[in-house]
């Protein structure tokens, strides 16, 4: 579908923007502000929404294509938006919370690891935004 083509790549793109955007290597610039651009309504709650949408998206691209497994074109993107949807909630999670340091579960291990390495994840992010861009209906290279 089209507009899960347009939202994928939006949101993979936003939220890799966000991750590399930031002071230090240890957090993201989610500290609570004025929204973007703004909008009626704060920072964190547009990263807080912008991490659901994309959630949304992934999950709705790993269903919307059910004629052939598209592996850059779709498969690709869908979990790529998932993966970038939780790092961001995370990384809301881990600003607003009272133990910063986590319950030491796989979740949280997953979200301190991408939170360590987010400038990677952040180039990772757009990178597949970009690829889905050019190719979105790519099999492989």
């Amino acid at each position: 579908m089209l507009q899960l083509y347009v939202l994928s790549v939006l949101f993979n793109g936003m939220i890799g923007c966000i991750m590399l955007a930031g002071d230090n290597d240890k957090s993201v610039a989610v500290e609570d502000g004025p929204g973007p651009l703004g909008l009626p309504f704060s920072k964190l709650t547009f990263f807080i929404g912008l991490s659901v949408l994309s959630v949304g998206t992934g999950i709705l691209k790993l269903f919307a294509n059910m004629n052939a497994v598209v592996i850059v074109g779709d498969l690709l993107p869908a979990l790529s938006g998932i993966l970038a949807g939780f790092s961001l909630l995370f990384a809301v999670y881990r600003q607003k919370a009272s133990h910063p340091s986590g319950g030491g579960g796989k979740l949280d291990d997953l979200g301190a690891f991408l939170l360590e390495h987010r400038k990677i994840a952040g180039v990772v992010f757009l990178l597949v935004a970009l690829l889905h861009f050019l190719f979105p209906g790519a099999l492989f290279f």
